[in-house]
């Protein structure tokens, strides 16, 4: 145990963040860089080494979280990066991004604030990356077998890095300009500066996957020629379809859906763009959806300087704190969350559903009508009298997503059976119907958190290397049927 009294003498200290007039002016992350450090060796000696750790069963990657926290308190950061990427190839990815579920499994939270777990991890690996400890890991030999990854978000780049690990020639197609996949073009700058993906593409590139980026399999190469070229296939693109907003109205121009809109203001970082083709500035904007995408709209259309910012949920407003019969500890509670984002301003409105848009005489978008929602014998039912209209001369639909791509062609072209939800259907092994071709992430999952992407890429490059070698050293965190604790 690190501290034996840590828990006891130290309370919960979370990253500092810029001023909200500072850091709008900007695309850099929002936390003050540098301000871990100082407290927190403190803050991993708050992690008690439970005899039964409950956040190893919150994460799906199987963190060694009570090892890490004790080599981070004592400042041994060598020691503390080996145990951190013993079981996560990207840790400064889901340090920054994960919404924690290991955080809301800590046994010290059953009644006290958790230990904080995402900015301990976060620091070791900036350290990690800072001292030189994260290196290439090139194989000692060539298998002489090659595989294609058909997707380069997170599930894609763990199983490809895996793979050229256990000594397989790996290719990467991505059908974008650059490689990273929503981790690149779907989460803003502010959130995770693209310097963190860059350097590890550097890094697998010296571990020997070669990447490709600007081909779509199914319309650019057949998945039938990818399959022949490669002695197995992992899809791991993602479940893009986004879920649509079917209302009168929904034609008009300066209606996008979320993925329409952020990539645009991250191709502004990359250098792509002067100013973004779809853009929030001076205009009124409406966000319908209430999660993290939503979240990333708002502070996207903060930065582009909205006249006005309004964020829109068809649910209650959650609770702020865990209720101990519904959402018992540890699972993984609804609360109510004021990100970044939020904290920058704009309005955030609760149970109201969006009825119609309304444009003016150029089909531009100028009002959004809605109506307060409740339930009524469990079905939400507008409530009459509470229609009303707001001003939305730019609306960004974040409602999630429904499954993976169909219109490309990978699932018709490979034969791919798909399961009841719409999901690339997989065994036990994460091998679809079609022999030698597996899906990891949100293609098989449906749409998920960064952590089980990556647990997902884990697991299916250990079915992938048995098939090529009959045997396989690698982990395999997670099963296909495996789920997150919830209510």
């Amino acid at each position: 145990m690190a501290d034996p009294k840590g828990f006891l003498n130290h309370g919960r200290e979370v990253a500092k963040s810029r001023p909200v007039d500072v850091r709008l002016k900007d695309w850099n992350e929002v936390y003050v860089p540098g301000s871990l450090l100082p407290i927190i060796s403190k803050q991993a000696g708050r992690c008690m080494d439970c005899g039964i750790p409950f956040c190893h069963n919150g994460c799906p990657l199987g963190n060694l979280i009570p090892e890490w926290n004790d080599f981070a308190y004592r400042e041994d950061w060598s020691a503390a990066s080996e145990r951190l990427h013993a079981t996560n190839n990207f840790p400064e990815f889901t340090g920054r991004l994960c919404p924690a579920p290991c955080e809301s499994a800590c046994v010290l939270g059953i009644n006290q604030p958790a230990v904080t777990i995402k900015n301990v991890e976060v620091s070791i690996i900036d350290k990690a990356w800072e001292t030189g400890d994260v290196a290439p890991q090139a194989p000692e030999r060539l298998s002489g077998k090659t595989v294609a990854v058909i997707g380069s978000g997170p599930a894609g780049l763990a199983a490809a890095q895996q793979l050229t690990r256990a000594g397989h020639t790996v290719a990467v197609y991505e059908r974008a300009d650059r490689i990273g996949g929503l981790l690149r073009y779907g989460i803003p700058e502010f959130k995770m500066e693209k310097r963190h993906i860059n350097r590890r593409i550097e890094q697998m590139r010296a571990e020997g996957t070669r990447f490709r980026t600007g081909i779509e399999i199914g319309r650019d190469l057949k998945a039938t020629d990818l399959k022949k070229r490669y002695d197995a296939v992992v899809i791991a693109a993602g479940a893009t379809t986004a879920r649509d907003l079917p209302v009168p109205g929904r034609e008009l121009k300066g209606v996008h859906q979320a993925m329409e809109y952020l990539p645009l203001a991250n191709k502004v970082q990359e250098g792509d763009f002067v100013t973004p083709p779809i853009s929030a500035e001076g205009k009124h904007v409406v966000v319908i959806g209430g999660g993290d995408t939503g979240a990333d709209c708002v502070g996207t259309a903060h930065r582009q300087g909205a006249a006005s910012v309004t964020q829109l949920e068809i649910m209650p407003r959650p609770g702020e704190e865990r209720d101990a019969v519904s959402q018992p500890w540890p699972t993984f509670p609804m609360l109510y969350k004021v990100t970044s984002a939020h904290e920058e301003g704009g309005e955030r409105v609760y149970s109201v559903s969006t009825t119609h848009f309304e444009g003016d005489e150029d089909g531009n978008v100028q009002w959004l009508h809605l109506t307060e929602v409740e339930f009524v014998e469990g079905r939400l039912t507008p409530k009459p009298g509470t229609e009303r209209k707001i001003p939305a001369q730019l609306v960004t639909l974040a409602m999630g997503f429904t499954g993976t791509d169909r219109e490309n062609g990978v699932v018709e072209q490979f034969g791919l059976e798909l399961d009841e939800r719409g999901n690339v259907a997989r065994d036990a092994e994460f091998r679809t119907n079609v022999p030698g071709v597996y899906v990891a992430g949100d293609a098989g999952r449906g749409q998920s958190l960064i952590v089980w992407a990556i647990a997902e890429g884990r697991s299916a490059a250990r079915g992938v290397d048995r098939f090529l070698t009959g045997a396989s050293e690698l982990p395999a965190p997670i099963r296909p049927t495996d789920r997150s604790l919830l209510v």
